[in-house]
């Protein structure tokens, strides 16, 4: 077998499971690949602003992703090191759908300057007993 001259080597994602390579970064890297696949005149994927919390009125989480079933998979899987990790934030309880990334991304970032009071309103208005939504969504 030859492999290129900078001495890289592509492989399918198991076989980067068998070399260590960990499993959420052959995902991001899968993600990124369908990504830029699509031309620009094809709008089909959503994109999401999504709020997880530990418990009712306890720590909470806000963040943006295009796939919200894996991610709030990764979260509650902990696969992470971080924020969510340590806190065991993993319960999902709000989330609004954008068909472009720029818009969510804006979304994400007025959310993320909300005062605390705000946020909890935002989310009581739509889920007033902070339920995981995830089970909803994941079809579990």
């Amino acid at each position: 077998m030859s492999y290129p001259a900078n001495g890289s080597r592509k492989c399918a994602p198991d076989d980067r499971l068998r070399r260590g390579i960990p499993y959420s970064t052959v995902v991001a890297r899968l993600d990124l690949a369908i990504q830029y696949s699509e031309t620009p005149t094809m709008n089909l994927r959503s994109f999401y602003v999504y709020i997880l919390a530990n418990k009712i009125g306890g720590t909470i989480y806000i963040g943006v992703i295009n796939d919200l079933v894996r991610r709030v998979a990764e979260h509650r899987l902990k696969l992470k090191e971080g924020f969510t990790q340590r806190y065991d934030i993993v319960k999902l309880v709000y989330f609004e759908q954008f068909d472009d990334p720029e818009n969510a991304i804006r979304r994400e970032k007025r959310l993320k300057k909300w005062n605390r009071a705000w946020k909890m309103r935002l989310i009581e208005e739509s889920n007033p007993n902070w339920d995981d939504l995830y089970p909803g969504i994941a079809g579990a």
